[in-house]
């Protein structure tokens, strides 16, 4: 778990080593404990480590492979890696290190970019050849690894971050027109390949670009899960269902202990969290550390959810940490330093929640689990029960999640910024595509390929590596996710939703944890806007430079600033602070 960069160059110049040294040092938190840099010719690659697995100096990176005439700088965690070794080395390969990233290394030597088909596990990682002079890069199925890519003269830049890619200059800062639609209509999500800048791109999850030395790009997508069962699937009851859905979990659960240090978990008191603790327990784990954060209650809202952590963490005597956060004294001060974290801009409230739990999880260990995925793989969601039978699937999911119509996008924007009704047509174009039948299914394909990836998982990585820490999510386990499709949707949508987990739940953790109103990470202050957070807002959507970059129209802040409690998204976010956090990200980003 790291942070990588580099550039390939494509007219014959070497690779630019001070732009790869800043690239570098702006990663410095995701790997804090060592850092290295390789070049051969046009191409170079420079790595921060954050030591996981195999903890000596055999593993640091960029790894090079002379024998083999391979070069590699690697971010995330393979966990059936040495399942792996033992294939390979009975293949004839000699291993000098003890970690994952050489594993990656000589699978990509015996087979090639299929190798990636072979990992369980998250990552992204870039593979130079010596003889060829190509390079291979590559994310991982569900795109819990990040990787952005720029090109600039002469070149391409890739890094693990997009802050990284600003910092080695020559990168176009310009919006991306496409990127602010789907920014102000899509719930913040910007789905692959833009992102808000038009001069940085990101590689698609589970995909696979080869660049030629000159300049000539490929890519290939390498998964895709079905929605239909399997022959030997379709007489399945639901309590076959429960059973082969549990086993996924636990193995998912135990992949994710491979670590030579402490794994801990995030537990927010909900249904999935308190299961990972439920299945590490069973498992065997003993003292475990387990995190939880809470916010001061706002118009009338709970900003904690502690009584439901605090049930789990006496159930399984953990030792367990509450980090309570008061708005005016810890969140305004933190926020600027919490979106200057963010390689892109995320409205969801939980983001600085993340971002000062894991500054306080840091302390204590390096690795932990969480929960994401559960609600976008087993339908936890409210807008899930109204797709079955939907006559209007794309009209049904837009009302339920998407922030704006297209009409109050153009009256929010500058005219400059109007356009085709981007966000709209994507999601028609994703439930077209093949290999999910019924309306459920396109939602829970669109949600687990693209919101899920750019939302929850992007949220967890940034606000998590922002202080050096670790996190798993084993409900985004490839096997269990493939299940999950496959499974009919009656039995993800009984029971209010996640029906099959909270059946599991209910056979391993106390049920006062699942059977409740369903919970969120709540953070109160940044959607009822009050007191000097409504005045730090007021301040970035009327400062001099938010007037002279124009994103949004005059009339229209004015008009959220009225009265801000009134302008609240479908998915209960507040309008003004989307707008709001645009401008600080940018400003913070010293664009």
């Amino acid at each position: 778990m790291c942070g990588f960069c580099g550039e390939i160059r494509f007219d014959d110049l070497p690779a630019n080593l001070d732009a790869l040294s800043a690239m570098n040092a702006a990663m410095t938190p995701r790997g804090p404990d060592g850092h290295g840099v390789w070049q051969q010719g046009r191409v170079a690659l420079a790595h921060r480590r954050l030591s996981i697995i195999d903890l000596s100096n055999h593993a640091a990176q960029p790894m090079v492979d002379s024998e083999l005439g391979l070069s590699i700088a690697f971010n995330g965690c393979i966990y059936n890696y040495r399942e792996l070794r033992g294939t390979l080395e009975s293949k004839g390969y000699r291993f000098f290190s003890e970690g994952d990233t050489e594993v990656v290394l000589k699978a990509f030597h015996a087979w090639g970019d299929a190798c990636v088909e072979r990992f369980h596990g998250m990552f992204a990682f870039a593979i130079a050849e010596r003889d060829s002079g190509r390079l291979t890069l590559a994310r991982d199925r569900l795109g819990i690894k990040p990787l952005y890519l720029a090109e600039v003269a002469g070149g391409l830049r890739f890094a693990s971050t997009l802050p990284a890619l600003l910092a080695g200059g020559g990168v176009d800062t310009e919006i991306d027109p496409v990127a602010l639609h789907h920014y102000m209509h899509f719930h913040s999500v910007v789905p692959a390949p833009h992102t808000m800048l038009a001069g940085v791109r990101k590689l698609a999850p589970a995909t696979i670009r080869v660049v030629e030395p000159d300049g000539r790009q490929r890519d290939r997508c390498y998964w895709s899960p079905s929605f239909e069962p399997l022959a030997e699937e379709r007489g399945l009851g639901y309590e076959d269902w429960q059973e082969r859905v549990l086993a996924a979990l636990r193995t998912a659960v135990e992949r994710r202990l491979v670590a030579d240090v402490d794994v801990g978990v995030l537990l927010s008191g909900g249904l999935d969290s308190s299961l990972i603790v439920g299945l590490l327990a069973e498992h065997g784990q003993r003292g475990l550390n387990t995190f939880s954060v809470g916010f001061e209650s706002v118009g009338g809202e709970a900003g904690d959810e502690f009584q439901y952590s605090d049930i789990i963490a006496r159930h399984y005597g953990t030792t367990h940490h509450k980090i309570r956060v008061d708005s005016a004294a810890r969140l305004l001060p933190e926020l600027p330093n919490c979106v200057r974290a963010m390689s892109e801009p995320m409205v969801s409230h939980d983001v600085i929640g993340f971002y000062l739990l894991s500054q306080e999880v840091a302390k204590h260990v390096k690795v932990v689990q969480s929960g994401q995925g559960a609600d976008e793989v087993f339908a936890g969601y409210h807008w899930y029960p109204p797709m079955v039978g939907s006559s209007d699937p794309v009209g049904d999911y837009a009302r339920a999640f998407c922030d704006r119509s297209h009409a109050e996008f153009c009256e929010a924007v500058d005219p400059r910024f109007h356009g085709a009704d981007h966000s709209r047509a994507f999601i028609a174009a994703h439930f077209t595509g093949a290999g999910a039948s019924d309306a459920l299914d396109k939602a829970l394909r669109l949600d687990q390929q693209i919101m899920l990836v750019d939302d929850p998982v992007k949220r967890v990585d940034n606000m998590t590596m922002a202080w050096g820490l670790e996190a798993r999510v084993p409900f985004l386990d490839h096997e269990l996710v493939e299940l999950a499709a496959r499974m009919p949707g009656e039995h993800k949508l009984t029971d209010d939703g996640k029906g099959v987990l909270k059946a599991i739940g209910r056979k391993i953790i106390p049920s006062e944890v699942i059977d409740r109103p369903k919970g969120y990470f709540p953070v109160p202050a940044l959607k009822y806007l009050r007191g000097e957070v409504l005045e730090t807002v007021t301040d970035l959507v009327r400062s001099r430079r938010a007037r002279e970059r124009g994103l949004f129209r005059a009339d229209y802040v004015e008009h959220l600033l009225a009265a801000p409690d009134e302008h609240i998204t479908p998915l209960r976010g507040s309008k003004l602070w989307q707008v709001a956090l645009l401008e600080l990200w940018l400003q913070e980003h010293g664009i």
